[in-house]
């Protein structure tokens, strides 16, 4: 598939739509979770590796964007790109982009992930371990930055 630079709000709302419909049925799962024995500590299992696989899943919707539109600033796209290939070729461990190419954990000096203008604040080298809270915050950032970079 060719490169995309623009993205009809149909197609951004309907993938917004998945992801709330993905949380509502987690929270629907968790709530009962946690009022049986053992819940919390089962839930605190579940939390990462569901809200990891979300933010996989966000990347995809898109995946076909152009980086020239992205940007490299250290923008939620790339946020969400960053974490989605540090997950999948990275062991979960946090790298920019082109790690596993350049077999440095330090990976691709263009993107620029400054932690303190990041939503997640996350750190090349930690581990990737998203939360609902930070999934939410992540997805309703890269949805505001896709539309305003990508919406026809």
């Amino acid at each position: 598939m060719l490169g995309m630079n623009k993205y009809t709000r149909e197609y951004i709302d309907a993938c917004r739509a998945r992801v709330d419909a993905d949380l509502a049925a987690y929270r629907a799962v968790a709530a009962i979770t946690r009022q049986q024995p053992g819940g919390e500590a089962a839930l605190a299992a579940l939390e990462t590796t569901f809200f990891n696989n979300m933010t996989m899943l966000l990347d995809y919707y898109f995946v076909n964007r152009l980086r020239t539109l992205e940007g490299k600033d250290g923008n939620p796209l790339n946020e969400v790109r960053v974490n989605a290939n540090s997950l999948l070729q990275n062991g979960g461990v946090l790298a920019t982009t082109h790690a596993v190419a350049m077999e440095s954990n330090k990976g691709d000096k263009s993107v620029k992930l400054v932690p303190a203008k990041t939503v997640l604040g996350q750190e090349i080298g930690d581990q990737v371990r998203i939360t609902e809270a930070e999934f939410v915050r992540l997805s309703d950032a890269y949805f505001a930055e896709m539309e305003r970079r990508f919406a026809e």
